[in-house]
């Protein structure tokens, strides 16, 4: 993409990222007010499969007995585990709120790289999942007055989905290196897609459904969730990552939750004073974890030079 040379394609490109992956979760609760969101989950994941089915048939050759393993990991746990609970979620959870626990996931990534994939860290990764954690105990709670009696728990559904991103942005990193961001992508849709697609016929989909209020809305609002949050956002993101540096690419996640505060204000929805703090918390987390990792590539690279 040639507007990426110029440095205000780079920030065109970033604004309409964070602008279209904020606006994921108001697209996800419109789904959910239409469909149950176990087929508003697999019905995003088999139009992705299927924006994405070119470019699978594509590469197919390039899935090995090495790989598949991974790839496994990324159309499951990557990607159609969290699509059903995001969608589990925001049965009750405001989709600002959802989009505002959606910044967990760089601390996931952390822990998840730490714990399983020998990843090196500082103290300072530390402190950042500390706070980050203080700032989610904050979103997690209606009424700060009533702390013990106002607890959102479908929140928790949000936590497991970041820390399946955690998981696949590890594999991603550490296991499926000799494959480009597009292949990866499409051959993860391609093992995951069938079986959602099945899943969906065996509830009935769409023919049990045809007759429930805003069918046509919900369903139109899933698809511009699959084709522009996962299909087009995915494209647009693997060119921006080449064209930039990954401390540019990382910092969309600061940008997300305000938009999706944005969506969820526009749709009326109620979100307090002390979310928006819980935000900033988590947010201060997030750029301590992300920091940290900066410093140890750069460590980790001078090692490496010095080894040669």
């Amino acid at each position: 993409m040639r507007i990426l040379e110029k440095k205000y394609g780079q920030w065109l490109i970033f604004w309409t990222l964070a602008f279209i992956w904020g606006m994921s979760f108001i697209l996800i609760k419109k789904g959910v007010e239409a469909f149950p969101p176990d087929i508003v989950g697999t019905l995003r994941i088999s139009f992705t499969f299927l924006f994405f089915l070119p470019f699978a048939l594509k590469n197919l050759h390039k899935l090995s007995w090495q790989n598949v393993k991974s790839l496994l990991v990324v159309g499951f746990i990557g990607n159609l585990f969290p699509a059903i609970l995001f969608s589990v979620a925001e049965t009750h959870v405001p989709s600002a709120l959802a989009g505002m626990l959606n910044a967990t996931t760089p601390i996931f990534t952390w822990i998840v790289g730490i714990s399983f994939y020998r990843s090196r860290t500082h103290h300072l990764a530390i402190v950042g999942i500390a706070i980050g954690f203080l700032g989610t105990i904050g979103l997690m709670v209606n009424d700060l007055h009533h702390i013990f009696r106002s607890w959102n728990l479908y929140g928790l559904f949000i936590l497991l989905a970041t820390f399946f991103y955690g998981i696949n942005t590890n594999e991603l990193k550490y296991k499926l290196r000799e494959l480009d961001a597009i292949s990866i992508v499409s051959l993860g849709f391609f093992l995951s897609g069938p079986l959602a697609i099945a899943y969906m016929l065996v509830r009935g989909f769409p023919f049990d459904y045809v007759a429930v209020p805003h069918f046509y809305q919900g369903l139109f609002a899933v698809m511009t969730l699959a084709f522009l949050g996962s299909f087009l956002a995915l494209i647009l993101f693997n060119h921006f990552i080449k064209h930039t540096s990954a401390v540019f690419a990382a910092s969309i996640t600061y940008v997300i939750p305000i938009f999706a505060l944005m969506w969820g204000a526009l749709d009326g929805e109620r979100i307090y004073f002390h979310h928006i703090i819980a935000m900033l918390i988590i947010i201060s987390g997030v750029y301590l974890v992300n920091h940290d990792n900066i410093q140890t590539n750069k460590i980790a690279l001078k090692q490496n030079i010095a080894e040669l």
